[in-house]
């Protein structure tokens, strides 16, 4: 008979696995109470927690690069009586991607933006400690407590500024994500009636010996948690939520949420690898029915949305849902080639949604009062600079040659060429590619080439200005060059990931010990 270990052995590197949530957390804490310090020390203090952050993840990613799986049991505890936080590959991916997403953020809104509302910096540290603890807990109800953590934060951050659209559209984003939490904590609910457990690796187990008497619930609790996840992640139709709220935010804030959607396909991904996967007996491929044919929706009424969009940055909210529907296809297609393209492409979609944003709010405060709005204005100053980096920008957007995000979707068509859906997948791929290039061409010719003869007064900036504000939108395209240049490795390392997936046995050995 097996017996649960009460207490678990941790060495230096699981200790490691907490890191990357307390940094965060304590720096909010410390913000918080130095609110009187002022903004120069907010900023250089926020700035070196996430240089810190992104520190943390490059120590993790080679600590987990031989396959490695990291658990810190909290007080000691042993799951699945005790909180565990796990590092395996996947985690530390998202770990690595979210930290290095928030430094040139981060950079940008400490230009002025940070200065236009109350405890930016704060929520801002706040919403990297909710989005880490989300990819690192191994418990389905603390993965609800990181959501909400990360969703409080996050609405303040949405308000931040404030402005009648901008509350507007935070109302919309509060009550729908309200109305997500209630969901989850009935699925929650519904689970742990059924199966004693939270803990994802237990649920695991549990999962695969279901009886046949709780059946039917157990798959309406699994499929409500996959709707609540949908909902983070802005699958149709669960979508509407997510454009007002990323065009009318700040470009930072807009731009670290292009990781927010990114959570809920994490969470999509774990739940059907780990708990619904090959291994789950009568639960087995719960997900599979559903997960790829909206996905397939989601790709091409995103880009329709991009091609009726009546502003750059709405157009690059739509754009992001899109780029959903690309990253879910890809792990809708439940193969490791599938899940690795996935992932890769997960990374670009991040870093070149981020970029655009940014580079929306730079283009739109030198228009004047039309903003970014696709109507004709004042020639602006170096618009040559600005048109050529919103160039390669819409290049890596579009999923044109040679950029990451070709690469990513020829992956992603390779991974389904053994697919019964294959003619779906390529179809709707090949046609939303050519949707963003007419919706990205459309704008460039709009915002560049279609201006008003007379100038306009705020529209010049000094060139040091200029290039100040334009370094971490370069940093960040410069991350999908890197993307494109390394694409080998870079694949190599999504490849060892979705190899790992596919093997869940190592992470349930690894969360519960000496269990089978």
């Amino acid at each position: 008979m097996n017996t649960w270990p009460q207490t678990a052995s941790l060495g230096l590197a699981d200790h490691l696995t907490v890191a990357p949530v307390l940094l965060p957390l304590v720096a909010g804490i410390v913000l918080l109470l130095a609110r009187g310090a002022g903004i120069g020390f907010a900023r250089a203090f926020g700035l070196a927690a996430a240089l810190g952050q992104l520190g943390l993840a490059l120590l993790l990613s080679g600590a987990v690069a031989d396959g490695d799986i990291l658990v810190y049991a909290l007080g000691n505890w042993s799951a699945p009586f005790g909180i565990v936080l796990v590092a395996d590959r996947l985690a530390v991916w998202m770990l690595l991607i979210t930290a290095t997403l928030a430094l040139p953020a981060l950079l940008y809104a400490s230009r002025g933006i940070d200065g236009h509302g109350q405890h930016f910096h704060v929520l801002f540290q706040l919403q990297l400690f909710g989005l880490n603890g989300a990819f690192l807990t191994g418990d389905l109800f603390n993965l609800f407590v990181f959501f909400e953590v990360l969703l409080l934060a996050s609405y303040g951050l949405v308000l931040h500024g404030g402005g009648r659209e901008r509350a507007r559209a935070g109302l919309h984003y509060v009550v729908v994500n309200l109305a997500g939490s209630s969901l989850f904590l009935i699925a929650v609910g519904t689970l742990y009636g059924l199966y004693g457990t939270l803990n994802m690796a237990d649920l695991a187990l549990k999962a695969a010996s279901t009886p046949a008497e709780n059946l039917a619930l157990a798959r309406a609790a699994g499929l409500l948690l996959f709707g609540v996840f949908a909902l983070k992640a802005a699958l149709l139709p669960l979508y509407l939520w997510l454009p007002a709220a990323y065009a009318n935010t700040s470009a930072p804030v807009a731009a670290l949420f292009a990781i927010m959607t990114k959570v809920g396909a994490y969470s999509i991904l774990r739940a059907q690898t780990l708990m619904f996967g090959d291994q789950a007996g009568p639960m087995a491929n719960l997900l599979d029915a559903w997960l790829l044919p909206l996905a397939l929706a989601t790709l091409i009424l995103g880009m329709l949305g991009a091609l009726a969009a009546t502003s750059l940055r709405a157009q690059t909210a739509y754009l992001v849902v899109a780029s959903v529907g690309s990253l879910l296809i890809a792990f809708g297609l439940g193969s490791g080639a599938g899940i690795a393209a996935g992932l890769y492409y997960l990374a670009h979609g991040t870093f070149a949604a981020a970029a655009m944003f940014l580079l929306a709010d730079l283009i739109g405060r030198r228009r004047g009062e039309i903003g970014d709005r696709f109507e004709p204005a004042a020639d602006i100053d170096r618009a040559y600079l600005l048109g050529g980096v919103f160039f390669v920008a819409a290049l890596l957007l579009a999923g044109l040659p040679p950029l990451s995000g070709f690469l990513g979707k020829f992956l992603i068509l390779r991974a389904a060429l053994d697919h019964p859906a294959l003619p779906w997948v390529m179809a709707s791929v090949l046609l939303a590619a050519l949707f963003g290039v007419i919706a990205l061409a459309r704008t460039g010719s709009l915002l560049f080439f279609r201006t008003c003869s007379q100038r306009d007064g705020n529209a010049s900036a000094p060139t040091g200005a200029l290039w100040t504000e334009l370094a971490p939108v370069l940093g960040l395209i410069a991350l999908c060059v890197g993307l494109t240049v390394l694409a080998g490795p870079a694949h190599e390392t999504t490849g060892a990931i979705a190899e790992q997936l596919r093997a869940p046995y190592h992470y349930i050995h690894a969360v519960l010990g000496g269990q089978p």
